[in-house]
């Protein structure tokens, strides 16, 4: 056996116990690791209706047989959890260096259930496990977390991933951040991290990760990046980041400005890479393995005297990691901030907090929404939270994850923020979680892709502009559903190995990259069998949401995207004809009319007894 360790670390925080366990074999080969096992181990392991903040609820931490070789880009690991922001599973996914550290100590997993009634943090050196209290730490932030953890064990090479503020103070969408800028963003993970009191996983291993076939994982490795260097995703996302998505999306009308009011930005060339690039980009930054560095470490430089003047004095930051696309567009676009400082202190700020920026922006949006509307006024704020405030941006993103004063009501999300203030409206997402930064009127693919994620509005899953503009037509319907499907399965099973995502984007698709799982574990996976893992991986996290009590409802989108078009721009006049497509989903899925999987469809994919 290569690429997994074949172990299981459960810990019990409510008990205070550590055990190690070996994982079924079966479940590996079934799965491939990462999402996937982690995915069946959530379904067996707990009942989905629970509340996200109980003590019942599972977290769990997910490498994959790829994370920690040299293979391309082999950093990822997964955090699945029942999502604090979302209510269904919930699959975030994150990069750096934490995750191959897990891989050296021994584990392809590591779960977390109950609670602790005190701060604590679980320190794992190989096979000394030990949770520790963690009082200490509590109220610091990430950056003083991971600088305290390496001071207090002394250890070189020691990893960490943590909380924020956020995460204590259970922020709806509280990230899981290690190496101090990489995260677990998405769904409030952070907020599950939180309420269970783990305040940091520190980590470090001293062996490596064996394959099964090293003369013919090396050559698959190198098959692969002969593909991805030759490729100009490759180049863009070195030179410019992704960041480089903006030009993309603002020529087609799909970058989402002020709430989704409009489909274009006039001041989207201020947060463009190549406006980063040249004027606050300091170096380059790349994760374990990683060949691509999107990463960007920018600075303030003589413009580190704006936005000083805030509460608290983690504001002295001139310089950090970000922002990238999303949180451009979030931070950006979204409220109608064109100052890229603004920009990017909040993004630092969201790193240092531990929140995710694309629901920080989204949110606020929804509230500057709500402000000039006149349902949220003067008395209730602070300041005027007036779209392209940059002002209000920064001190909004601090509010929100100490909960002070109306950064209460945004620390909720979205969805039930404009439910308080009587427009439910506002929000713009899917399942409790705000959309990231491509409006389906620019790219109607987008609209069935959002609507049918399994862990509420997301990108990642099945990213349709790049296919809608080169192999197809931004505003129609035909074959979007279809697409939307395979690439759904294609890009479930490339979380479940352990390398990146970026890799598919720039050359290393899943047909480069079977070579390398089969080498790797020694099992002759085929690209027909490693689709259908993706199939059956989807499929297990619609059946655990349809046990949460998620319905064909939840496949929807906000009225705004279905009958409120674009008055300008190249994609005014355009709605989302989401009942075209999403007939056509469940078909091409093999569900029902109601979205549920059908018996036949089960037994093909081995679920029927699930």
């Amino acid at each position: 056996m290569g690429g997994w360790t074949g172990k299981l670390l459960r810990v019990d925080m409510t008990a205070g116990t550590a055990v190690p366990e070996d994982i079924p074999q079966e479940w590996m080969e079934e799965y491939v690791g990462g999402r996937g096992l982690a995915d069946r181990y959530l379904y067996e392991e707990m009942d989905p209706t629970v509340d996200p903040l109980s003590p019942e609820n599972v977290l769990i931490f997910a490498t994959g047989p790829l994370t920690g070789t040299c293979a391309p880009c082999g950093s990822r690991y997964m955090v699945i959890t029942k999502g604090a922001l979302t209510n269904c599973i919930t699959t975030s996914n994150s990069g750096g260096f934490w995750g191959p550290e897990l891989k050296f100590a021994g584990y392809d997993l590591v779960m977390i259930t109950g609670a602790s009634p005190t701060p604590k943090y679980l320190f794992v050196y190989d096979d000394r496990v030990e949770l520790r209290d963690a009082a200490h730490l509590w109220g610091k932030t990430v950056g003083e977390t991971e600088d305290g953890l390496r001071e207090e064990l002394g250890i070189p090479g020691l990893r960490t991933c943590c909380i924020g503020p956020a995460g204590e103070n259970l922020v709806k969408f509280a990230c899981i951040m290690n190496d101090k800028h990489r995260a677990a963003g998405r769904s409030g993970v952070g907020t599950v991290m939180g309420s269970k009191g783990l305040k940091a996983i520190a980590v470090r291993g001293t062996g490596g990760v064996e394959v099964s076939d090293g003369d013919a994982f090396m050559k698959a490795l190198w098959d692969m990046r002969g593909e991805m260097i030759v490729n100009p995703t490759y180049e863009a996302f070195g030179m410019f980041g992704t960041a480089s998505t903006i030009d993309l999306t603002q020529a087609f009308g799909g970058l989402p400005t002020r709430n989704f009011q409009q489909g274009q930005f006039e001041h989207a060339e201020n947060l463009n890479g190549n406006t980063i690039r040249d004027t606050r980009l300091t170096t380059n930054k790349a994760c374990f393995a990683c060949t691509i560095a999107c990463g960007r470490v920018c600075e303030l430089g003589e413009h580190s005297d704006k936005f000083l003047v805030n509460t608290h004095p983690k504001n002295w930051k001139q310089a950090g990691e970000g922002p990238e696309y999303e949180a451009a567009w979030a931070l950006g676009a979204d409220t109608g901030v064109g100052d890229l400082d603004a920009v990017l202190k909040a993004n630092w700020l969201c790193n240092d907090l531990g929140m995710d920026p694309i629901s920080m922006g989204s949110t606020l949006a929804s509230a500057m929404e709500l402000y000039q509307e006149g349902r949220v006024t003067d008395e209730h704020v602070e300041m005027p939270l007036e779209f392209g405030s940059a002002e209000a941006l920064v001190r909004m993103t601090e509010a929100t994850a100490y909960r002070e004063g109306f950064g209460d009501d945004l620390a909720e999300g979205a969805k039930l923020m404009g439910e308080k203030w009587d427009n439910p409206d506002v929000f713009m997402g899917v399942k409790g979680q705000e959309f990231p930064a491509y409006d389906p009127r620019g790219f109607v693919g987008m609209g069935v892709a959002y609507a049918t994620c399994n862990r509420g509005a997301c990108h990642l899953r099945a990213w349709t502009p790049g296919f809608e503009t080169s192999e197809s037509t931004p505003h129609t319907t035909d074959g979007k559903s279809e697409w939307v499907v395979h690439e759904q399965h294609r890009s479930t099973v490339h979380d479940s190995t352990g390398l990146c995502l970026f890799t598919g984007f720039a050359g290393g698709t899943l047909e480069t990259f079977v070579p390398l799982v089969a080498a790797a574990t020694g099992v002759d996976y085929t690209l027909d069998d490693l689709v259908t893992i993706g199939e059956r991986t989807w499929n297990l996290e619609r059946l655990w949401n349809l046990k949460a009590g998620l319905t064909m409802a939840d496949d929807n989108l906000p009225k705004r995207l279905l009958s409120e078009p674009h008055t300008e721009g190249p994609s005014a006049g355009v709605t989302v004809d989401l009942d075209a497509m999403l007939p056509v989903y469940y078909r091409e899925r093999g569900w029902d009319e109601a979205g549920v999987p059908t018996e036949e469809k089960l037994v093909e994919l081995g679920l029927a007894s699930m």
